[in-house]
């Protein structure tokens, strides 16, 4: 099997990567190879590499994507190291380019409470309010909050249990009024939804199905608009808002990290 298609089979099997993911992986990977006219893989110099990753910036590719290509470089010669087809790693010697600082938008307490006053007082509403609390309550992303089932929930002990990246299991806390907000649309707006179908997602359209990642970004763009808040907000405003908010309150950044569900801490 080709070395590239070895890599992401592993990526896929191993790691457990989206297909998107994956396939982002394979067009970095075999723009880079097309670029290394006919070496082979042990062949290629630091010097091919960061030729390479010049080129890039010099067609307009910015520092965060060029950071990409030459991180995903260094995770292919990884696994060639690791399965012993290669003795070295040339991407080792490659520095990584600067970024520039980039803090994502957050909310204050006063801006997410015009957000839940926003919403109607209907089916639809106290399905949006009890979506909107849990994302600013528990820091989920929003795949998390789709992929929420009924046997996640375990409100009594004020946690629930999430499958993040990599279907990696973890426990979030959910907070009294998110808790509130959950048994009220579990007790007055999901049968309406469900209709007898006995759906194991935890929050359905009108048409009984799970929620697609498009509709609640556009729901949330939607009440925080109606809501006259001035940051562009998303439902990756509220996870960062969740983060933040937690930080000030002195949580633990290495429990901040298990929260949110990151791989490493460098990230959080």
């Amino acid at each position: 099997m080709d070395l590239i298609e070895r890599f992401l089979q592993s990526l896929r099997v191993e790691q457990g990567m989206s297909k998107a993911t994956v396939e982002s992986y394979r067009r970095e990977l075999s723009r880079f190879e097309s670029r290394l006219a006919g070496k082979s893989w042990p062949e290629v110099s630091a010097g091919d590499i960061q030729h390479y990753l010049v080129e890039l910036g010099r067609a307009g590719l910015g520092p965060r994507t060029i950071f990409h290509n030459l991180a995903v470089i260094r995770s292919f010669y990884r696994f060639l190291l690791e399965e012993e087809i290669l003795e070295r790693d040339p991407s080792e010697l490659v520095e990584f380019p600067k970024l520039p600082a980039k803090l994502p938008g957050v909310i204050g307490l006063k801006d997410f409470e015009k957000m839940l006053k926003a919403v109607k007082n209907d089916t639809a509403g106290i399905r949006d309010q009890a979506m909107i609390e849990v994302l600013f309550d528990c820091g989920l992303r929003v795949s998390e909050l789709i992929s929420l089932k009924l046997e996640n929930l375990h409100l009594e002990g004020g946690h629930l249990t999430v499958h993040g990246k990599g279907n990696k299991e973890r426990r979030v806390i959910i907070g009294e009024y998110g808790v509130d907000a959950v048994r009220r649309y579990l007790r007055e707006s999901r049968p309406r939804y469900d209709r007898g179908r006995n759906s194991p997602y935890l929050f359905l359209s009108r048409h009984g199905r799970p929620l697609s990642r498009v509709s609640v970004f556009k729901m949330i763009k939607k009440v925080a608009l109606k809501a006259g808040i001035k940051t562009r907000t998303s439902p990756h405003t509220l996870r960062h808002s969740f983060a933040t908010s937690s930080l000030e309150g002195g949580m633990d950044l290495i429990k901040l990290r298990d929260l949110l569900g990151h791989a490493s801490v460098a990230t959080t």
